[in-house]
């Protein structure tokens, strides 16, 4: 089922998500729900706060990125060996960050039709579980490290806008107010602050 992305300025976007267990109800749905979600909005990541859902749970999707990219590229944005992940995320805890950093541009299905750079390690180790609940640890670099920051800050209720500076904040007002009053039309469904429930 696809399910409405929420808007900048939602509550639940700057919460903090609790960890689950396995007696989450309907989490297995939820991730499924998540998956078609995300890829009829055509994303690359989704964070279950993104849909209203304020627990610690993310998907990334770097494996369609790098299929689309030419030898050059993929050589330039990803690491050796990685040829892009489509992973499930519960639990993530980062637990290292490379002292090397990167800059590249970042979008949000929470902001639509706006991108800007952001400085993120190139290199990260991240400890999560599985779907079924089976502890991972592992070490990702390069876009997929990226995405997986970008969504790992929404479990934490960062936004991408938030590492931005402020004058470069500040430059986008204007639009990011019209996608807070749903004044903006987008291919996938979502919930404005004007018709949300909270």
């Amino acid at each position: 089922m696809r399910l409405s992305i929420l808007s900048l300025e939602h509550k639940v976007l700057k919460e903090r998500c609790e960890n689950i267990n396995q007696d989450y109800p309907n989490h297995g749905q939820l991730i499924a729900d998540m998956w078609e979600t995300m890829q009829n909005a055509n994303g690359c990541g989704l964070a279950a706060s993104q849909v209203g859902q304020p627990i610690r749970l993310f998907i990334v999707d770097s494996k369609s990125t790098y299929e689309n990219l030419d030898e050059t590229e993929k050589q330039e944005y990803f690491d050796t060996n990685d040829k892009g992940i489509m992973e499930t995320f519960i639990n993530a805890q980062i637990i290292e960050r490379s002292e090397f950093c990167w800059e590249d541009n970042e979008g949000c299905l929470s902001i639509p039709d706006l991108s800007q750079s952001v400085k993120r390690p190139w290199t990260i180790t991240i400890e999560y579980v599985t779907p079924d609940f089976k502890k991972q640890t592992r070490i990702f670099s390069g876009t997929t490290a990226r995405m997986i920051q970008h969504e790992y800050d929404h479990t934490d209720g960062i936004l991408y806008i938030d590492h931005l500076k402020p004058l470069t904040k500040r430059l986008m007002d204007s639009k990011l107010k019209r996608i807070i009053k749903g004044q903006i039309k987008t291919k996938y469904p979502m919930k404005f602050i004007k018709n949300a429930s909270h």
